[in-house]
């Protein structure tokens, strides 16, 4: 591997695009709760002074949905009118229909349980399209550096904010970070970091001196940072104006926020707001808790995982394992491997990562993989034994 540098961004959970991820979550959660089998595809749009809720959604409970978006909107920091955009003060607009009975015809019954398959093949992928889960040993969380740096540092900003460690902080803000990798493929060093934050009315100075000490220096460490090491903060100057207000925001936008920062291929679908049927969602977990335990094993140091759905078909119409010549056995015989210690059908996908229940908006910010501040089920580790034992490594 020759010396590359490469670079990953994250954004606060104020961000107008993570506002509405989180409201569409939140919808979803909170309809799951009561209601495990429901189909829900949720969207939602936020403006100044403004929320749109719209999607499909096909529930035998009642859920009352602007209250939810108010309560995501606040426990965001979107609570004072000063802000621009507040949860007492927006208007809460609903556009809901039930989902397309066509949709729910593959999905219900799918071609193969038609064809006389198993129960296991009742649910059909609600969608055609392809999936990707990734894994590297750059971190211990077995995520590519830049984008775990990233989201500690837009965690941090979240995390001074609310304590009232620096008071001037508002809620919308971002980063990015640039590692620089020797020859070996290891991390030598960040060649930049970016920190952007809303704040008060306050000097410009106080908000840089403020994140460079609470949010930068306490999350990258310090054999990282060089002289050279390029650091940005807030550098355009004032940014007072911001979320909802200062820009319009899109659930389904950060893709690449949410996965892998750019360093593994994106399938182009999102997960905010989808029940687990929707392969979008289900089948990136599943291929990210293959790709991870592959790596955890120590089968590979890289691996990609790449699954394709048809609608209305329960198994993947393909499965491609990449591990881009790290790995202990060839990618076709580490596909087989996981062929056969993962099902990747959605009804087993639901059944193994337990995934019909509100669990859904606590990723909605901060990424949905890599995430040792929560308790995940396509974050465990419990293949690594079987795999590496059949493997014979």
């Amino acid at each position: 591997m020759n010396h590359r540098i490469f670079t990953s961004e994250s954004v606060t959970e104020g961000h107008p695009d993570k506002v509405c991820d989180q409201i569409a979550d939140g919808v979803l959660d909170a309809i799951l709760a009561q209601d495990p089998q429901a189909r829900v595809a949720c969207e939602a749009i936020v403006t100044t002074g403004m929320a749109l809720v719209m999607g499909e959604i096909s529930t035998e409970c009642y859920v009352d949905i602007p209250a939810v978006a108010r309560r995501t909107i606040r426990r965001i920091g979107y609570d004072k009118a000063e802000l621009g955009f507040a949860s007492s003060i927006c208007a809460v607009l609903t556009s809901i229909d039930e989902q397309s009975p066509d949709i729910d015809m593959g999905v219900s019954a799918s071609y193969e349980f038609k064809s006389g398959g198993d129960a296991a093949e009742r649910i059909g992928a609600g969608d055609q399209g392809m999936m990707f889960g990734y894994a590297c040993d750059e971190t211990p969380e077995l995520m590519p550096a830049p984008i775990t740096m990233a989201h500690a540092l837009t965690q941090q900003l979240a995390r001074v904010r609310r304590s009232g460690e620096l008071p001037f902080l508002r809620p919308d803000g971002k980063s990015q970070v640039t590692v620089a990798y020797d020859g070996d493929g290891n991390i030598a060093r960040c060649e930049a970091i970016v920190v952007s934050s809303q704040h008060d009315d306050v000097d410009i100075e106080t908000v840089r001196r403020g994140i460079r000490e609470a949010v930068i220096h306490p999350i990258i460490p310090g054999k990282f940072i060089d002289g050279d090491t390029k650091i940005f903060i807030n550098p355009t100057g004032r940014f007072v104006v911001g979320g909802p207000q200062g820009d319009s925001g899109l659930s389904g936008r950060k893709i690449i926020v949410d996965t892998y920062g750019g360093y593994a291929r994106h399938g182009g679908g999102s997960f905010s707001g989808k029940d687990p049927t929707k392969v979008d969602r289900s089948a990136a977990y599943m291929a990210r808790y293959a790709a991870k335990n592959l790596v955890a094993a120590g089968l590979c140091r890289r691996c990609e995982i790449e699954l394709a759905y048809a609608i209305g078909v329960a198994r993947p119409v393909s499965l491609l394992v990449d591990t881009f010549g790290t790995g202990k056995l060839d990618d076709a015989e580490l596909a087989a491997l996981l062929s056969r210690h993962f099902d990747f059908r959605p009804a087993k996908i639901i059944e193994a990562l337990d995934l019909r229940r509100p669990i859904y908006t606590q990723v909605a910010s901060y990424g949905h993989f890599g995430r040792s501040d929560l308790d995940l089920p396509w974050e465990r580790l419990d293949k690594v034994d079987a795999l590496r034992s059949e493997a014979k490594i």
